[in-house]
């Protein structure tokens, strides 16, 4: 027994030296790192006064610290980003569905800001801009090398005023694109008889588009006499929007149960979205129509209803944007917002959309020919510092594996070929065995 004492002892001794060993090398592995970062902030500053003090032009500070703030977030992803306090506003008011512009989400690939789709009736969707196309200058100044937010203010105006966007389309020679200002006040929803069907229309989630569908329907309703065979959900062009109006469009359908959620990093990132009880449309047919341009809360409605089998998806494969940014107001918007990417979204089978997107049940090409397609070559996973999808899944992302049903050789592309196989499957009895197949 006596030998157990000291033994302990030492024992005791040695943990402590390597504990106290350990905790000194990780205070000096934690003040190394700032070290480190502080030597870093003095080189952004040295960086800033030669700059200011050597450029050919004088430059002002404020413009140097946004663009090296925008730098560092860019870095991230594409789709994290710095607000000023003037684009937080002009954001609040996009965001409610009415602002001043020429109506198109556009992002950045490369220096060159790219379409992503126009917004139906405006200049934009007006004036023959489409999916995919680049814009190189505005009134004849270029602005390649601009960021997304300079290129973006530089197309906005007073309504009434005239623009001539420099759009450069693949196999075509560069053209010069008359426009003039509006007020965008986008109309969220739209809604047709197709054929004795339902059609609805969402071209971008905002804050009307809750109201907007609920009338819509109500409006197909009265049209069709009381009871509605069948609904075509058009998502192709929608580049997203608000998460809780993308839940409100899934509710319609889905009697509660999961629509999708969030994980991210932080406890309060990982959440789950449910429907709400009850649906506006129960027992209703639906077939929901995606593209290559359909993007984020498109991909949420198109996925929840992909795997609650409760519609049929038909199309092409679809953007792949599944993740989430928080905008964080700095100083309550009086030093702008963070856009930061928190989290990413998932289907409620579990299955990340980023980078991967939503494959169609039936895949079903707009057109025959391949430079005649309106879904954008580019997607999520193609941008500059996309974020990975953490399965690895991108390379399943592609319509090339897919078994395309293409239009006839001498379709017009005009008659939407998409649209007319929907109406089709609604009305020849063959959409239950086509959605039990798709279940299986």
């Amino acid at each position: 027994m006596k030998y157990i004492l000291p033994t302990i002892g030492v024992v005791a001794a040695s943990a402590l030296f390597a504990f106290s060993t350990s905790n000194q090398s990780a205070v000096a592995v934690e003040k190394s790192k700032q070290e480190q970062t502080f030597e870093q902030l003095d080189l952004l500053a040295d960086v800033m006064a030669r700059v200011r003090s050597g450029y050919v032009v004088p430059v002002d500070n404020a413009d140097l610290i946004d663009d090296a703030i925008n730098g560092m977030l860019q870095g991230l992803d594409p789709h994290s980003s710095y607000i000023t306090p003037d684009r937080f506003d002009d954001m609040l008011i996009s965001t409610s569905g009415e602002y001043g512009g020429l109506g198109m989400e556009v992002t950045m690939e490369e220096g060159v800001v790219k379409v992503v789709s126009p917004f139906d009736g405006t200049p934009a969707k007006k004036a023959g801009i489409k999916s995919g196309d680049y814009l190189t200058a505005v009134d004849g100044v270029s602005i390649l090398g601009f960021s997304l937010n300079d290129a973006v203010d530089k197309m906005r105006g007073k309504p009434g005023e005239p623009i001539t966007v420099t759009v450069v389309r693949r196999g075509e020679e560069p053209r010069d694109i008359p426009m003039v200002r509006e007020i965008i006040e986008r109309i969220p929803v739209r809604w047709e008889i197709k054929d004795g069907m339902g059609y609805l229309r969402i071209s971008q989630f905002n804050e009307k588009t809750s109201t907007s569908f609920a009338t819509s329907v109500d409006d197909i309703r009265k049209e069709l006499g009381g009871k509605i065979p069948g609904i075509i959900l058009d998502l192709r062009g929608n580049p997203g929007g608000l998460l809780d109006q993308s839940i409100f469009v899934s509710s319609a359908f889905l009697d509660g149960g999961e629509v999708v959620s969030t994980r991210g990093r932080r406890t309060i990132d990982t959440q789950s979205y449910s429907a709400e009880d009850g649906q506006l449309l129960k027992n209703t047919p639906v077939i929901v129509l995606i593209d290559g341009a359909s993007a984020s809360a498109s991909e949420i409605v198109a996925g929840a209803l992909q795997d609650r089998n409760r519609g049929l998806v038909l199309g092409m494969t679809t953007f792949g944007k599944g993740s989430v940014q928080s905008v964080i107001p700095l100083r309550n918007g009086r030093d702008g917002a963070l856009k930061l990417t928190t989290s990413r979204y998932y289907t409620p089978a579990g299955r990340s959309i980023q980078g991967t997107g939503i494959t169609p049940d039936i895949a079903v090409s707009y057109a025959l020919l391949d430079e005649e397609k309106v879904d954008i070559s580019m997607r999520e996973s193609e941008l500059p510092n996309a974020i990975k999808n953490e399965n690895g899944d991108e390379d399943n992302a592609d319509d090339e594996k897919l078994d395309v049903e293409y239009p006839p050789k001498d379709f017009d592309v005009e008659d939407d070929f998409q649209l007319k196989r929907a109406v089709e499957i609604l009305k020849d009895g063959s959409y239950k065995t086509l959605l039990a197949s798709a279940k299986g």
